[in-house]
C-alpha cells in the first residue's frame, strides 16, 4: 500500500501522538492534531488520505468535524470515529451516519492493520 496521509485528531495529546507514532511505524505519514480547527486549517494545503477522530473533543467534537470534512471534500477523505463513549452514546450514533468506521479506545494494532493493510 502506498503512504497515506493520516490526520488523527484529539484532544487528548498522549492518545493522538500514540496513534500517529503507530502509524508512522505502519509507513503512512501521521500527523497528530489537538483540535478540530487545527486539521481543518491544514487540511486546506495538505489534504488527508484519511481522518481519525475523536468524537467528544473539547471546543469542536468529533461530529463537527467530521461535517465540516464531508463537506469540504465529500468522500475523498476516510472519515474513522475513534472514541472511549459507547456505541449507544447519542453523539457516537449520530456520528455512523458521517464516518466510514467507527473504533471504540484503546484502538488495537489488528484494527488498524485491518483498516490499513500492506
Amino acid at each position: 500500500m502506498d503512504q497515506l496521509t493520516v490526520y488523527v485528531v484529539d484532544d487528548s495529546r498522549d492518545a493522538a501522538d500514540s496513534l500517529a507514532t503507530l502509524l508512522g511505524l505502519m509507513g503512512h505519514h501521521a500527523r497528530p492534531f489537538y483540535g478540530g480547527e487545527d486539521a481543518l486549517a491544514r487540511a486546506q494545503t495538505d489534504r488527508p488520505h484519511c481522518v481519525m477522530l475523536d468524537i467528544t473533543m473539547a471546543g469542536m467534537d468529533g461530529l463537527e468535524l467530521a461535517r465540516q470534512f464531508r463537506e469540504q471534500f465529500g468522500d475523498d477523505v476516510i472519515l474513522v470515529a475513534v472514541t472511549g463513549s459507547p456505541p449507544d452514546d447519542p453523539r457516537v450514533r449520530e456520528t455512523f451516519v458521517t464516518v466510514d468506521h467507527y473504533f471504540q479506545k484503546p484502538v488495537t494494532l489488528e484494527q488498524i492493520q485491518k483498516l490499513f493493510p500492506a
